[in-house]
């Protein structure tokens, strides 16, 4: 919650700092970018519900148009955000898990039994409602939108109650949201692909190869994979496979250990301080590129997937997530279409089949001996935790995005924001109650 504590501490305070200070406390809080999130989420349906709405849709439909000699991409400013910006959302989804597999919970079986399992009926729950509820309909191939669970909705609930939240229920949920995340990106590239060009394909997993290579041989250049990236983005566009798992797979490809260690970095700082009593007779150019040398071996010392989490989580959380709720959140609606058959299923998958899927799953788990309960958290409580993943926001709208059109697509929008909302003050007054003053870490 401090602004740059280390800043403070080691540089001199500028003036600026005092007018971006407030900025940067706020963009610490855990819920401000559900906040953000929240804010643009009610922005979109107000435009969409008021006279403003005419326009409002146009701007979204609007063209923009990227080309280079003879090539030219020309998508509508939705799909632009809808297939490049989250591309960039699901690279950081990517690096989420490739952190909890190689350093999380993830990483030992007996820890991630739970939250895996726990997971898998979260996902097989509200399916199962939905596909009970809409089978042999048009809107049955819907199935997926009350699936995943919405990370950021999801912890700025839990921020709200502050430290009452027990820390071991915050990390099985969030541990829950990244498996939900790796069966959502299963099922958008399974159950979601249409038709696939093999060429395009070939020539994505190609350039996915050359990262790899690169990496091996101790290429470091940001510009470089970001350039890399750009074309296997492009080539799983083209593929007809959905543009976003590009991003996925680029995350999870990215390295989780750094290069140079802290005890190394300690002895060359070290050395660097032994040597600052002759820097005056150093030239400019000298010292510059000792600066620069400096540089690239505390950067060694962080690796490339903490680097890049932290620098693109920010603006995903503040930036991209927002642009997506305004550009698909906005549904004109009313009260009768609360009762529209796709709205009901959707809210009920995620609503109760999530909740159900969750806990009967867990539920199984222990009494098989495949997992157990954390410490400090007992059945109501994880009761409680099982209603907030049925906060499906943002994968359950770019989902639906993907399955269905029309009235239909409307109408899943309009369960989708009735389900989560449900599920978000139903879970947050079940925490609320169960949890005496207090509790957390």
């Amino acid at each position: 919650m401090s602004s740059r504590p280390d800043r403070e501490r080691i540089l001199p305070a500028e003036p600026i700092d005092r007018l971006i200070g407030p900025l940067e406390r706020f963009l610490h809080v855990e819920a401000a970018s559900g906040i953000v999130l929240l804010a643009c989420t009610l922005a979109a349906l107000v435009f969409a519900n008021t006279g403003l709405a005419p326009r409002y849709l146009a701007l979204w439909q609007m063209h923009v148009t990227f080309g280079i000699g003879s090539f030219e991409l020309s998508l509508s400013l939705q799909h632009w955000i809808d297939d490049a910006l989250m591309a960039v959302f699901f690279f950081v989804v990517g690096l989420e898990v490739k952190r909890e597999i190689v350093l999380g919970e993830l990483r030992e079986l007996r820890r991630a039994a739970l939250p895996i399992v726990a997971a898998a009926g979260g996902m097989a729950g509200p399916a199962l409602v939905y596909l009970a509820l809409l089978h042999g309909q048009p809107a049955a191939r819907g199935w997926g939108i009350p699936m995943a669970t919405d990370i950021a909705f999801v912890v700025g609930c839990m921020a709200l109650l502050s430290s009452r939240v027990p820390k071991a229920l915050r990390v099985l949920l969030l541990s829950i949201a990244i498996a939900d995340d790796i069966g959502a990106i299963l099922v958008i590239a399974i159950g979601y692909t249409a038709e696939i060009h093999l060429t395009a394909l070939a020539l994505g997993f190609l350039g996915l190869g050359l990262v790899v290579v690169l990496g091996r041989l101790g290429v470091r250049s940001t510009l470089v994979y970001s350039l890399i990236g750009a074309l296997v983005w492009l080539a799983f566009h083209e593929s007809g496979v959905h543009a976003t798992i590009a991003g996925v797979a680029l995350g999870l490809l990215t390295p989780a250990r750094s290069h140079i260690g802290e005890g190394t970095l300690r002895r060359i700082v070290s050395q660097a301080a032994a040597r600052m009593q002759g820097e005056e007779t150093q030239t400019m150019d000298q010292r510059a590129g000792r600066v620069r040398r400096f540089q690239r071996i505390a950067r060694e010392t962080v690796s490339p997937l903490e680097y890049l989490e932290a620098a693109i989580h920010p603006w995903v959380g503040f930036v991209i997530m927002p642009l997506f709720a305004l550009a698909n959140a906005g549904v004109a609606f009313r009260v009768s279409d609360f009762a529209h058959p796709v709205a009901l299923t959707v809210a009920a998958g995620l609503v109760l089949g999530k909740t159900a899927g969750v806990l009967v799953s867990s539920w199984l788990a222990t009494r098989l001996g495949i997992a157990r309960l954390p410490e400090g958290v007992g059945w109501s409580v994880m009761a409680a935790g099982a209603l907030l993943t049925g906060i499906g926001f943002t994968m359950s709208l770019f989902v639906a995005g993907l399955a269905l059109e029309g009235a239909d697509l409307d109408a899943a929008k309009v369960g989708i924001l009735a389900g989560s909302l449900v599920s978000a003050l139903l879970g947050m007054g079940a925490l609320a109650r169960c949890l005496p003053r207090g509790t957390g870490a």
